[in-house]
């Protein structure tokens, strides 16, 4: 499986001089060929605490959370000019330190967002991620902010190693929470296919400006999570994932895009179905599923009881069935028959063409945060962003999580796609259209 933990020798070492090595899964592969600088793949967390963590105590909280997941601790392997294969190498710990206390001092907190979104940590010094620490004057609390390079982990995975983390600062162990509940594999229902060779609508371009710098921005927001009365039929990842189809929906015919009112839309949706115990996998253990909607599901008076009913029926069939994390296609591209390079330059090729077809949006719903994230005199997490990379031809992400009964939404946008003010106008579209499916509405 693309996300096995290493297992070390009996003796918990590795052979002098020898790391050892891991071939990149698929996903690890295929994210590889694609690296670009402009538009660094990034996940960004930011975990915010009432208090202010100890430097040395969190330093080495997090070394030993780090050994307690060795998998982490890993670098990209030199190849030369024929490899056929991409690898990790293990380390024994970090090459370097992951973790800084930036100065504190005002706009701290948006110098390191930027950073996140702007800089990926090197895939050639383990670990590839960074963890800073911000503190701002005259606010209470820090922030944890991490940056994972997505090449090599994914948010769920660097959120295990926070709460490892966690639990060696605070000296609290924590609950092991269980795999999410899938029902059994069903057929996707007839009523809710869409057109499987169906060239889906793309999310419509804004005002970047005249001329836009490459890389992401970012927009947060706290919002109430919505109701639904018990017994409901949907959920609320069923609730977020109308809101977001009627929200692009919305944005593409204010924008006058053509074929608003023809295309079907497809939100690619990850699936996390590792345990989120101590034995969590680590890596990148997601797979991608798309939604579809059709155009009349998603018009300007759309019905949206119905339209969380059809929308339930598939995430559920779609989350059921079995399927590789990136599809079938992927695998393909990743076989050693050819030198690596060659392979690279054969899947950004595929990517470019394919850029037509790529799905409209992503939604990356956390869900409720599983860990306490409790440190100690530093206290329990008040709120956790994540938000996932939103590099072009798809261009805008939602990303999702709660905590406290609060849902934490992040919005991030390719800047050659959308400007500063689309991405306020888009935050006010989702906010109305997940109000609507409150079951004080509906």
């Amino acid at each position: 499986m693309a996300t096995t933990q290493h297992q070390r020798d009996p003796g918990g070492g590795q052979s002098p001089g020898h790391p050892a090595r891991v071939p990149f899964p698929v996903v690890d592969e295929v994210a590889r060929h694609c690296a670009q600088d402009a538009e660094p793949s990034t996940v960004h967390i930011e975990i915010h605490l009432p208090g202010r963590v100890d430097e040395e105590r969190l330093r080495s909280a997090f070394a030993a959370a780090l050994a307690r997941h060795p998998r982490a601790l890993m670098r990209e392997r030199p190849r030369g000019l024929l490899a056929r294969r991409y690898e990790w190498e293990l380390t024994e710990g970090p090459d370097t330190d992951p973790v800084s206390f930036p100065p504190c001092a005002p706009g701290a907190l948006e110098r390191a967002r930027a950073g996140a979104l702007d800089r990926a940590p090197a895939l050639t010094a383990s670990p590839p991620l960074r963890l800073d620490v911000v503190r701002e004057p005259g606010r209470e609390g820090c922030v944890l902010l991490f940056t994972v390079h997505h090449t090599a982990l994914d948010g769920p995975a660097c959120m295990r190693l926070a709460a490892t983390a966690a639990e060696i600062y605070s000296g609290s162990p924590i609950t092991p929470s269980p795999a999410p509940a899938r029902p059994a594999a069903a057929p996707l229902p007839r009523q809710s296919r869409t057109p499987a060779l169906a060239r889906p609508a793309q999310v419509a371009p804004g005002s970047p400006g005249p001329a836009p710098v490459p890389g992401n921005s970012l927009l947060l927001a706290e919002l109430p999570v919505p109701r639904r009365e018990s017994g409901a039929p949907y959920t609320v990842n069923d609730q977020l994932m109308v809101a977001t189809a009627l929200t692009v929906a919305d944005w593409n015919r204010a924008q006058g895009a053509p074929g608003a009112d023809r295309r079907p839309l497809r939100i690619t949706m990850p699936v996390d179905d590792r345990t989120r115990g101590p034995e969590m996998p680590i890596g990148n253990g997601t797979r991608l599923v798309e939604v579809g909607f059709t155009a009349a599901e998603v018009a300007a008076e759309a019905d949206v009881a119905a339209l969380l009913r059809t929308t339930a029926e598939r995430t559920r069939a779609l989350k059921a069935q079995p399927r590789p994390q990136l599809g079938h296609g992927a695998g393909l591209l990743t076989v050693p028959l050819l030198p690596v390079a060659a392979r690279a330059a054969l899947t950004r090729g595929l990517r470019v063409a394919a850029g037509p077809w790529t799905s409209t949006t992503l939604l990356s719903n956390i869900g409720r945060i599983p860990y306490p994230l409790d440190f100690g005199d530093a206290g329990r997490a008040t709120a956790v962003w994540f938000s996932a990379p939103a590099r072009m031809p798809r261009g805008l992400t939602f990303t999702t999580a709660s905590t406290g009964g609060r849902l934490h939404l992040s919005l991030r946008w390719s800047r050659t796609l959308l400007g500063e003010r689309d991405g306020a106008r888009l935050l006010d579209l989702f906010t109305r259209h997940l109000a609507a499916t409150s079951s004080e509405v509906v």
